[in-house]
C-alpha cells in the first residue's frame, strides 16, 4: 500500500522563517515523524528535503504550517516529489547566500515568557542580564546588516560566544539554537551609566548601572536610555517637576508623551483596559496603546495635558524589565530627540544630540543598525453585526517597532516600485511581487537629519529586499523633500525610470483599499479623505474630500467648500486666524474673540478681502481647528492638530453619558451642486457655532454638537453618492479618522445605512499610510501606459 512506500519531498518555505527558530522546529518535526534529510536557510527563505514513509511525509508537510513556531509567518509553501536520495539521519546545513533572492525579515520582538523567567531568577546565569534573548524574542530587524540572517551579518558579530552560549547555539533541541543575538554576561553586550557631558567617564557598569539609573530617575533626573531601535528620554512619570524639565529641554510644551509601566496589574491602576487593548499590550509587538486614563492615576497630568487618553506600553526588552522593577513606578519613555528630529541611534550621536537634554546616559555596546521608533496603536470601537455585539479594531497612529518591516500583502502583483511618501509622518514603501514593504516611521521631512534617515532607510530596504525600482511614485507637491528626492535622486538618478505623480488624497483612499485587501476587480468605492493638507489637482489645498474611484484613479465627487487660510502656515499655528477668516469670507464679518486684539482682526480681514497670502483650503482638519478656536478651546497650537484633539477630548467627556439622540441636534449645513460635483456649504454651520458661543454654550457642548454634525454630513454625502453611483462600500482615510468620537458617531450610522465601511488596520489612516496608496496607484497607472 502507498502508506508503506518510501518517498522524498522537496519543500520550499517563504515568509518570516529565519531568526524565529524555524530550522530547529523542522529538525524536531522530522525526527518526530521518523524522516531523514536536511534543512537550510538561503537568501529566499528555507529549503527542506525529507524522505521516509509517504504517510509520515504527508503529516510532516501538514504540521509544517499547523505547528510552526510562534514568531514564524509563513506566506507560501511549495512541495515537489522526488525519488529517494538515501539520506542517513536529519541535519541542519549551513546557510547559503543566493544572488537576487530575498526573504521576509522579522521585526524586533518583545521579551518572551521563558526569557523573562530567567531574567528574574536569581539562580539563573542570565539573572538581570539586559540582553537576554532566544529564538522566540529579542532584536531582529534593528541588528541585521544583510541576509541570510546569520550572526556574522548582524551587529552581534563582534561578540564571540562563550562555551555555554555556544552549546545552546549548536543544540537543535535548545530554544537558543541559532539565536543570532544569543549572549550572556560573560560574552555579550554590556551596559554602563555615564554622566552627560563626560563621555567615557563611567559612573557604574553592569547590574550596578541599572540600579544607579533607577535611583537617578527617582531623584528627578532625566536619562537618555539606549533601547532596541534608538534612544528614549526617560523620567519619573509621577514627578510633575521632572516631566516639566523634560518638556522644556525637549522643546515639547504640550504634545502627549508615552509611559512605560512594569506590568498589566500596574497599568490597571492608571488606565481602564478592554480585552482587545490587553491583547495588544501583551502581544509580541508590545506597542504603545492609547488607553482611557483613570482620574485617580498617579501619572501626572503634565504627561498628556488635556487628554482623556494615556499612551502606555509594557517593557519589551530585558533592560526595560529590570529598570522598571527597580524604579517601582511608571516612567515617561519618549523618543530620544528634539521635537521633529529623528530618534538618536548610536552612542556618539546620542552624546552629541542629547547631551543638553539628559542628565545621564544609560548606554550599551550592541550597535543599532536600523533606527526604529515605538509603534502607537489605539482601539476603535465599531459594531460587528447585529448578532455579535461590538468589536474593536486596531488603528495605527504610528507603525514602526514590532511591525515594520513585515510587509502588507497586496491584493495584486506589483512591479518593483518605490513610493517616497508624503512630507509629514513620512514612510516610504518598496513593493515587489505581492508585498508592500512600508517602512518604519521616518517622521516629518523638515530637517537634514530626517532626510538623511529617509535616504539611509531606503537604501537599507532596497538592499535587504533586493528591490531596484522600475517605477518611482511621489506626491504632487513640488516642494516636498520626498518629491524632490523622487525627481532628482531616486533611484541613482537614472533617467529611464518612470516617475509617477500621485495626488495625496487619492493615495489615502488607495491605501485604505489595499490595507483591506480590496481586489482590483471588486470595483470602485466611495472614498472619504479628511485631513489637514494635501495639494489638490486644481492647485488648492484639499482635505475634505469625497472621491469615487479605484486603483486606476478617482474623481472628486464632493468636498467641503474652499475657505481662506489667512497667513498660510500661520493659520495652522494660530487657528483663530482660520475662525475669523472663514467667517469673514462667508458672512462678511468677524466675531470678537477673547485675547485677539483689534489690530490682529484688522490684518486678517484685510488679508481675506485682498487675497493676500490666503491660500484656499477644503481641509476638514482646518475646519476642526476653526471650530475649536471659535468655541474657545485654543487659539494657538504647539503641535499638529492640538486644537482639534482638545476639542475631541472635551466633546467626548460631554457626551460620555449621553446617547446621540439625547443631545442637541447637529448644526445645519447645505449641499450644493456645482459643475458636476457637490460642494458642502458651511455658512450656516459656522454661524450656528458662533451663536452657541454667544449664548454661553460650553466648548465641550459645541464640540460634541460639531462632531455629530460632521458624522451626519459624512453619512448624508455618502448616501447621495450611493444614489448616484450605486456604490455601497465606503473607505475612510486621513488623519481626521484618528478621532475616536468621529468614528463612533459615523461608522455605526454608515453601517445602519447599508454601507460596508473600510477602516485602516495595518497602516495608519494618517499620512503614515500614504506611501502604500502611492504604490497601488502607480502600479495601475503604469500598467495602463
Amino acid at each position: 500500500m502507498r502508506s508503506n512506500q518510501h518517498g522524498r519531498k522537496q519543500v520550499s518555505v517563504r515568509g518570516v522563517v529565519q531568526g524565529v527558530g524555524f530550522r530547529p522546529f523542522v529538525y524536531r518535526l522530522a525526527r518526530d515523524h521518523g524522516l531523514s534529510g536536511w534543512v537550510l536557510n538561503h537568501s529566499g527563505g528555507v529549503e527542506i528535503e525529507v524522505e521516509g514513509q509517504h504517510d509520515s511525509l504527508e503529516a510532516f508537510v501538514h504540521d509544517l504550517s499547523a505547528q510552526a513556531p510562534p514568531l514564524a509567518r509563513i506566506v507560501a509553501v511549495e512541495v515537489a516529489d522526488a525519488a529517494p536520495a538515501g539520506y542517513d539521519g536529519f541535519e541542519i546545513r549551513h546557510s547559503v547566500a543566493e544572488e537576487g533572492r530575498y526573504q521576509l525579515i522579522s521585526p524586533d520582538i518583545a521579551t518572551c515568557g521563558d526569557c523573562l523567567q530567567e531574567l528574574l531568577d536569581p539562580a539563573d546565569r542570565r539573572y538581570r542580564y539586559p540582553f537576554t534573548n532566544c529564538t522566540n524574542c529579542g532584536p531582529r530587524f534593528t541588528i541585521i546588516r544583510d541576509i541570510p540572517y546569520d550572526r556574522p551579518l548582524t551587529t552581534m558579530r563582534p561578540f564571540v560566544m562563550c562555551p555555554a552560549c555556544q552549546r545552546e547555539y549548536d543544540d537543535p533541541l535548545d530554544r537558543r539554537f541559532h539565536a543570532q543575538p544569543n549572549a550572556c554576561p560573560v560574552c555579550g553586550p554590556q551596559v554602563w551609566l555615564e554622566a552627560a557631558g563626560q563621555p567615557g567617564a563611567r559612573l557604574a557598569e553592569g547590574d550596578e548601572a541599572l540600579r544607579s539609573a533607577a535611583r537617578l530617575l527617582l531623584e528627578g533626573n532625566i536619562l537618555a536610555i539606549k533601547g532596541l531601535g534608538g534612544f528614549h528620554l526617560a523620567c519619573d512619570a509621577t514627578d510633575a517637576k521632572a516631566v516639566g524639565r523634560l518638556r522644556a529641554r525637549k522643546g515639547r510644551p504640550a504634545k502627549p508623551m508615552a509611559v512605560m509601566v512594569a506590568s498589566l496589574d500596574e497599568i490597571r491602576l492608571h488606565c481602564s483596559i478592554t480585552e482587545a487593548e490587553e491583547a495588544l499590550l501583551i502581544s509580541q509587538q508590545c506597542p504603545i496603546v492609547l488607553l482611557t486614563w483613570r482620574r485617580d492615576s498617579r501619572v501626572v497630568a503634565e504627561v498628556a495635558p488635556g487628554s482623556r487618553y494615556l499612551g502606555v506600553m509594557l517593557p519589551y526588552t530585558p533592560l526595560h524589565h529590570v529598570l522598571l522593577r527597580d524604579a517601582g513606578r511608571p516612567l515617561v519613555m519618549t523618543s530620544g530627540n528634539l521635537s521633529e528630529e529623528p530618534i538618536a541611534q548610536g552612542n556618539e550621536e546620542a552624546r552629541r544630540r542629547l547631551g543638553h537634554l539628559a542628565d545621564a546616559f544609560l548606554l550599551h555596546d550592541r550597535d543599532i543598525y536600523a533606527r526604529y521608533d515605538d509603534s502607537v496603536v489605539l482601539m476603535a470601537g465599531r459594531p460587528a453585526g447585529a448578532d455579535s455585539g461590538r468589536r474593536e479594531v486596531p488603528q495605527f497612529i504610528r507603525r514602526s517597532r514590532g511591525y515594520a518591516p513585515f510587509p502588507i500583502r497586496l491584493p495584486f502583483q506589483a512591479r518593483r516600485i518605490l513610493a517616497t511618501g508624503p512630507e509629514l509622518k513620512n514612510t516610504f514603501c518598496l513593493a515587489r511581487d505581492d508585498f508592500a514593504f512600508v517602512s518604519q516611521h521616518i517622521g516629518d521631512m523638515e530637517n537634514l537629519e530626517t532626510l538623511e534617515h529617509f535616504e539611509a532607510s531606503i537604501e537599507l530596504y532596497k538592499h535587504l529586499f533586493r528591490v531596484e525600482p522600475e517605477i518611482v511614485a511621489y506626491d504632487l507637491h513640488p516642494d516636498y523633500f520626498a518629491t524632490k528626492y523622487a525627481l532628482a535622486r531616486a533611484p541613482d538618478g537614472e533617467p529611464g525610470v518612470p516617475r509617477i505623480p500621485v495626488q495625496h488624497h487619492e493615495a489615502h483612499i488607495a491605501a485604505c483599499m489595499a490595507d483591506n485587501g480590496h481586489l482590483p476587480e471588486a470595483g470602485p468605492v466611495i472614498g472619504v479623505a479628511w485631513d489637514g493638507t494635501g495639494l489638490g489637482r486644481d492647485g488648492h489645498i484639499w482635505g475634505g474630500e469625497f472621491l469615487v474611484g479605484d486603483y486606476r484613479g478617482c474623481w472628486r465627487a464632493a468636498h467641503l467648500e474652499y475657505l481662506p487660510m489667512p497667513g498660510g502656515e500661520a493659520a495652522i499655528r494660530h487657528p483663530w486666524r482660520l475662525a475669523l477668516g472663514y467667517l469673514q469670507a462667508l458672512a462678511g464679518q468677524v466675531p470678537a474673540l477673547p485675547g485677539i486684539d483689534d489690530e490682529q482682526v484688522r490684518i486678517v480681514r484685510q488679508q481675506v478681502e485682498r487675497g493676500l497670502n490666503t491660500p484656499l483650503t477644503s481641509a476638514a482638519g482646518r475646519l476642526f481647528d476653526a471650530v475649536a478656536a471659535l468655541a474657545g478651546v485654543r487659539h494657538s497650537v504647539t503641535y499638529e492638530a492640538q486644537a482639534a484633539i482638545e476639542l475631541e477630548m472635551l466633546a467626548t467627556g460631554w457626551g460620555a453619558n449621553r446617547r446621540p439622540a439625547d443631545g442637541p441636534p447637529a448644526y445645519p449645513f447645505d449641499l450644493e451642486p456645482v459643475e458636476g460635483r457637490t460642494v458642502i456649504r458651511l455658512l450656516r454651520l459656522l454661524e450656528a457655532v458662533e451663536q452657541d458661543r454667544a449664548r454661553g454654550a460650553s466648548p465641550a457642548e459645541i464640540g460634541w454638537r460639531f462632531h455629530r454634525t460632521m458624522a451626519e454630513l459624512l453619512v448624508a454625502v455618502c448616501q447621495q453618492l450611493a444614489g448616484e453611483t450605486g456604490l455601497r462600500t465606503v473607505a475612510l482615510s486621513g488623519g481626521c479618522f484618528q478621532n475616536r468620537l468621529l468614528l463612533a458617531l459615523s461608522v455605526p450610522r454608515l453601517e445602519e445605512a447599508g454601507f460596508e465601511v473600510l477602516l485602516h488596520q495595518q497602516v495608519p489612516c494618517n499620512d503614515g499610510g500614504v506611501s502604500l496608496g502611492q504604490v497601488a496607484l502607480a502600479q495601475f497607472a503604469q500598467a495602463e501606459v
